[in-house]
């Protein structure tokens, strides 16, 4: 079948988040064909270039979110009072206070109504959608939206300033529904559309379904609307309230639109069901890590120091290694042979200056220690990163200890614990994310910023060697059943052939004599084969008796 993966900021660029899965999901599914709609985050990313693309991708389709582009498209009259139109009742929705049932509903069906509005705006003139979304007439419908009876209190708060900043949010947003892409030959000539991720990168999904019918499929291994709520506690309450109601109904209506919405874990599937998300469309696929380059080290018994505690990561505040080197502290005076490495990479200059602060940290709470007073004294924390003579790979910082310790107070799915478990090592984490579910009794959880309770833990399992090898054993073998590449791209197989065997027929099957064959178009005529000779007659009934018959050859789609 023909799959348009929808990305943003991701594949298939060279840097970006989910490159590496995607690039997994399409060379493991070669048996599909794929066409790319990429939207990229910067022009870093896109001067960074591409992946190596395997043959099984036919197109590759591009168009920046980081700039505003003008297609010189203007508005006439008409257009424009259509325009005001849509976008007034799209500010409309996100300023409504109504909390019923009944009213949310509505509201929904609104939203929808709007959005699709502008979609089909932008399409029947041939552009310009984003130009008015950037004109002062979109300003003062979201003005007239916010000062209208009924609205929400921190909406009808809103000063010029929060007006701006919502009006150029929306903007950025909503920039997606005036691309090209939406053509017989672009996106309405695909099998099944694959969001890799919520908010517009789900638009072109939403939009293939709502022109051509085309199934979407949304994966979510980080709810977008989870990271939006975490990212924006700066903005003021009228922009916070008003972006929060936007991005809270585009993922609403996102899931209800969509055929299968695959979260990866259970932490992200409890967030996609408190936003709308229908239980029965939801299939917890967890995402597939390559297990090849920790095999040997998960295969062998040995261990390089089995005192040493290993920490692995991007070093940043939500890693909370202050609570760690606290429980160190406490793990020294029980066993004062154990050391902690600390293995990472500074995540930006917020990461930069937390690194410094531990390591200011680490000097304070563990001053050099000598063995003899004619030796030189050494810090029992040490600070490495991947890459260098000493770690030149992941595989080797696990192998460093006999206890891998996780002590964030925010995580989704912890990769460098899967990283862990795919070595053989037993483990110590916070209950955090979805830890407990990657862990599944593998290892010992903790609750986060508990100091005692993780040193406690680390000392349990220090002291008993037999133990650790049992809990490392079982790790492994839980990481190679569920969290491997093979695993995900099983998974996704199914799924894609679930959807499009249960999506209506979107061509009409006649045969000599031009009459209807039901039943003609099996769910594997999807697959490219050589699979009968009837007759197609493009979109769907009751026109199929006045379209142009076309052929069904080995090749077709």
């Amino acid at each position: 079948m023909r799959i348009g993966l929808l990305t943003e900021g991701g594949y298939p660029y060279v840097s970006g988040d989910a490159t590496l899965w995607c690039d997994r999901l399409v060379r493991g599914l070669e048996q599909h064909e794929f066409d790319v709609y990429a939207l990229s985050s910067s022009r870093s990313q896109e001067d960074e270039g591409w992946v190596a693309l395997p043959p099984q991708i036919g197109r590759v389709r591009t168009s920046p979110l980081w700039a505003a582009e003008d297609d010189g498209v203007v508005y006439g009259r008409r257009a424009r009072r259509r325009f005001i139109e849509c976008y007034g009742e799209l500010a409309a929705v996100l300023c409504a206070s109504g909390s019923q049932e009944a009213a949310s509903n509505l509201e929904a069906d609104r939203f929808a109504s709007a959005l699709y509005g502008l979609a089909e705006l932008a399409r029947d003139d041939g552009g310009g959608l984003g130009g008015a979304l950037r004109s002062e007439s979109a300003v003062r419908a979201l003005e007239r939206a916010c000062r209208a009876p009924g609205a929400q209190r921190a909406a009808r708060e809103a000063r010029v300033s929060d007006l701006l900043s919502v009006a150029a949010h929306l903007e950025r947003a909503l920039r997606p529904l005036s691309l090209d892409w939406y053509q017989d030959d672009d996106l309405g000539a695909v099998d099944l559309c694959h969001a890799t991720t919520g908010g517009p990168a789900a638009l072109p999904g939403l939009l293939a379904r709502h022109f051509f019918g085309v199934p979407l499929l949304l994966t979510e291994y980080g709810v977008r609307l989870r990271t939006h709520y975490l990212a924006a506690t700066d903005a003021p309450p009228a922009v916070r309230s008003l972006l929060a109601a936007f991005h809270a109904r585009l993922a609403a209506e996102t899931y209800n639109r969509a055929a299968i919405v695959t979260p990866g874990n259970a932490h992200a599937r409890r967030w996609q069901e408190r936003c709308g998300a229908d239980r029965a469309k939801l299939r917890t696929v967890h995402p597939g890590m390559d297990a090849s380059p920790f095999a040997e080290v998960g295969e062998s018994t040995d261990c390089a120091d089995p005192d040493t505690l290993v920490w692995v990561g991007r070093i940043e505040p939500t890693k909370d290694l202050v609570s760690l080197l606290h429980a160190f502290a406490e793990i020294r005076k029980e066993e004062p042979k154990t050391r902690l490495r600390i293995i990472g990479t500074p995540a930006g200059p917020e990461g930069e200056a937390y690194l410094g602060h531990c390591r200011a940290l680490a000097a304070q709470l563990f001053p050099d220690e000598a063995e003899g007073p004619h030796t030189v004294g050494d810090n029992p924390v040490s600070f490495a990163e991947i890459g260098g003579p000493e770690l030149p790979t992941p595989a080797d910082a696990y192998a460093a200890g006999g206890v891998t310790v996780l002590s964030s107070v925010v995580e989704g799915f912890p990769i460098s614990l899967v990283e862990a478990m795919f070595c053989g090592r037993a483990t110590v984490s916070t209950d955090v994310g979805a830890v407990v579910e990657v862990i599944g009794g593998t290892g010992l959880v903790v609750p986060p910023r508990n100091p005692r309770a993780l040193a406690e833990a680390c000392v349990a399992l220090l002291r008993d060697p037999a133990r650790r090898e049992r809990l490392g054993a079982a790790a492994r073998a839980r990481a190679l059943e569920l969290f491997t590449v093979e695993q995900n791209t099983t998974a996704f197989h199914g799924i894609y052939l679930e959807i499009v065997a249960r999506t209506p027929v979107r061509r009409v099957v006649v045969d000599e004599t031009g009459e209807p064959r039901p039943f003609a178009v099996p769910a594997e005529a999807h697959v490219p084969g050589r699979w009968t000779g009837a007759h197609v007659a493009a979109r769907s009934a009751p026109a199929w008796a006045t379209e142009a018959q076309v052929r069904a050859t080995e090749g077709a789609r």
